[in-house]
């Protein structure tokens, strides 16, 4: 009976009566038998389920990804377990379409017992475990109890002594509920420590688990990072003695593009600029099919929280490597553009070449010196190499900026979208404290770089198209009919004319945008233009860019931190014939699955960064509690308002029920709540004075009521220590 369950386990009672050959009478005494294993601990399971010998699984069940060991295999454990001893653990052997596995994910897996323990393969992916809580242990005279990260729930978990797994107070803990209920509260057990909530930098580390974002790097990956070699200039364009520069944030740990500008020689082309866009060579370092491209692609992208970067590559490439570094030779992917002198495109042609940087610039540096500063300090290498540098990056930035008048010309022809969506700077102090949250100032050295890198773009889709070669686009449809609709009846409410049928164009937009300034609904205009917009994505079919107003569009600029462009380049490799590393026939078949993929990463990040924003500005706002402040209406929904205040950008539901005691009605058409004994009414931009009732930085909730006016408080914090961390997101 034993030996038949080791060969075939999770047998029912009916297998096991084919299996052993009993018939008719013999049932009653192999039903005897199996209770009587069952009572001995012999065996698990029941005759519906099928049984089990203890410690031994199905050969088709579910299980839920745990993690990775230290080489990097993907890990799980079955996501049924009732022994009381430690679940075995499977290594799951990805196939071809699991690249992408992460912690908390689920899959209907075919088992196979080795050597060394459980290979399991994968059947079906069944999507992320709703099985499982990311909460803070909290330790008290009432019992342990793990109070959930998520907002929306609003019951803590009772955790038994034996289910604590040694987790001490405000710990980190991934729990697993449990049947039953101690004190009124549901229980839970704790399947992993994570880490002390007193930590620094704890607040993005619960992003990072809430959204299943890989931080570590396999060790095949580590590896391969460290034996790769700066690439050979033989067979490359040597653009070494052109002073390309690079410019970006002060505290960018990474550099992926540098520039450079010249006035055209052509007589032809009176008033023309060459221009040179040069993008760090990821693809000679990361190449199909190897560890590191596999690692890449499963992240997809880097995530950026305003204590730490996860970077899609390891550091030996993305900041060192893949970094376009002062004064030092690296590979890139340039491409070399002609404009006339009202800004259009004549011509364009990509180079697999050698740079070296002439200077490393910050957005702030260059600004000084487009602002007429020129004496301002450009360099930030060594004194010594500085003071033959700056006459060099005097001169780049000088051509740069006379051709980025040029391209503004163009650019406002094309009349892209123009929103003015202020970014927030959270900086943190050295004990990982949020020290500030200001708004961060927009300079049009941002501006300058942000149009060549368009254009760059716009090349690599053109290129690629014209050779008939797939690639991933970037794309951004035009908004649907009804996130149209609903914007023309809010329009209305303000008395603003908007035609449905009309085509729309990004200069639609615009001009409602321009026609708002300095009105009451200036603000607010900018956030209702923006929810009606559709949500840029990749994709390998070429829908437009509606926000940038092109025809054609593609990530080309950023390859150390976007997967996206690392295809776009490997496809250009491959157009051109300029080398190795190109796109391969397998990646042009599976193209939809990485614009999937990538896509969906992207969402991940972006969620995640938004969390661990939230959760930093309630921590700010904590000691604030009870302090007033002057908050515009962002929006409206039947259970209160959400507030934005002015001076930090934090963002809280003013609950419907401190408005008063009447009813107040929801009229969506409006976007308004609206007293029915009154008549008081509470509309999209309205200002008010609010008094900040409550801040939650484990869930990053914030809770108003309205106040009654007075001075606003003055807020003020010790100085910053700014942590590094990389570039943003274009």
């Amino acid at each position: 009976m034993l030996e038949t369950l080791a060969a075939k386990p999770g047998a029912t009672k009916r297998d096991l009566s084919r299996l052993l050959g009993i018939k008719d009478s013999d049932r009653i005494a192999l039903k005897r038998i199996l209770k009587e294993l069952e009572a001995d601990g012999l065996l698990e399971g029941n005759r519906k389920r099928g049984y089990t010998q203890p410690g031994a699984l199905p050969d088709v069940t579910v299980l839920e990804i745990t993690g990775q060991d230290p080489d990097g295999e993907l890990l799980a454990r079955p996501q049924r377990w009732e022994s009381n001893e430690e679940p075995p653990q499977i290594v799951v052997v990805p196939g071809e379409a699991d690249a992408a596995l992460g912690r908390g994910e689920r899959i209907l897996a075919r088992l196979s017992k080795g050597p060394d323990g459980y290979e399991a393969r994968v059947i079906k992916r069944l999507g992320a475990s709703a099985h499982h809580v990311l909460g803070v242990v909290r330790v008290s005279g009432q019992g342990v109890h793990i109070a959930p990260i998520d907002r929306k729930s609003r019951t803590e978990f009772s955790v038994d002594a034996r289910d604590r797994a040694g987790a001490e107070n405000n710990e980190l803990v991934l729990a697993e509920p449990i049947a039953g209920r101690a004190s009124g509260f549901p229980r839970a057990r704790v399947v992993e420590r994570i880490g002390s909530m007193d930590a620094p930098k704890a607040v993005s580390l619960i992003a990072i688990h809430a959204h299943g974002i890989p931080t570590d790097f396999p060790k095949e990956v580590l590896d391969e990072a460290e034996r790769a070699t700066p690439a050979d200039p033989r067979g490359r364009t040597d653009l070494r003695v052109i002073p390309l520069v690079t410019i970006d944030p002060e505290d960018a740990r990474d550099h992926d593009d540098a520039v450079w500008a010249g006035p055209d020689p052509d007589p032809a082309n009176k008033g023309g600029h060459i221009t040179l866009v040069a993008i760090a060579d990821v693809a000679h370092y990361v190449t199909p099919g190897s560890a590191l491209d596999r690692e890449a692609y499963k992240r997809g992208n880097s995530v950026y929280f305003p204590d730490r970067v996860v970077p899609m590559l390891p550091e030996r490439l993305s900041a060192d490597l893949c970094s376009l570094k002062e004064g030092v030779d690296r590979a890139c992917l340039a491409v070399r553009m002609v404009f006339d002198a009202n800004g259009r495109k004549r011509r364009h042609e990509f180079l697999r070449a050698t740079m070296r940087s002439a200077a490393r610039l910050t957005y702030a540096q260059a600004q000084r010196f487009f602002d007429g500063k020129p004496d301002a300090p450009l360099s930030l290498i060594a004194k010594e190499t500085a003071a033959a540098l700056l006459p060099i990056a005097k001169e780049t930035l000088s051509a740069l900026w006379a051709a980025y008048r040029t391209l503004v010309k163009a650019r406002e022809a094309r009349d892209p979208l123009d929103l003015d969506l202020p970014e927030r700077r959270i900086e943190i102090s050295a004990d990982g404290k949020v020290a500030s949250i200001a708004f961060r100032e927009r300079l049009e050295s941002m501006r300058l770089i942000e149009e060549f890198m368009v254009l760059a773009n716009v090349a690599a889709a053109e290129t690629l198209e014209k050779a008939r070669m797939p690639l991933i686009y970037r794309v951004h449809e035009e908004p649907s009919k009804e996130k149209l609709f609903a914007f023309s009846d809010y329009l209305r409410t303000i008395g603003v004319n908007f035609a449905k049928g009309q085509v729309m164009k990004p200069g639609v937009f615009n001009r409602i945008l321009e026609n708002a300034k300095s009105g009451p609904h200036e603000k607010v205009m900018n956030d209702v233009v923006l929810r009606t917009q559709a949500q840029a994505i990749y994709d390998p079919n070429n829908l437009g860019h509606f926000g940038l107003n092109l025809a054609k569009y593609a990530h080309y600029t950023s390859p150390i931190r976007r997967y996206a462009d690392l295809i776009v380049h490997r496809a250009l490799i491959r157009a051109l014939k300029l080398g190795g590393g190109e796109l391969t026939d397998r990646e042009t078949q599976r193209l939809g699955k990485i614009a999937e993929h990538i896509s969906m990463t992207e969402r991940r990040a972006m969620a995640a960064e938004r969390d661990s924003t939230d959760r930093y500005v309630a921590a700010f706002m904590q000691d604030l509690v009870g302090a007033r402040f002057e908050a515009r209406i962002t929006g409206v929904t039947r259970f209160g308002l959400f507030v934005r205040l002015a001076d930090t950008g934090a963002e809280g539901l003013l609950p419907v029920r401190s408005l008063g005691l009447e009813y107040f009605r929801h009229d969506e058409r409006r976007h308004a709540l609206v007293g029915d004994r009154t008549g008081t009414t509470y509309s999209l931009g309205d200002t008010l004075r609010v008094r900040l009732a409550e801040a939650a930085p484990l869930t990053g909730g914030l809770r108003f009521d309205l106040a009654e006016a007075g001075a606003l408080n003055t807020i003020t914090r010790r100085p910053a220590v700014v942590r590094p961390r990389s570039k943003r997101r274009r």
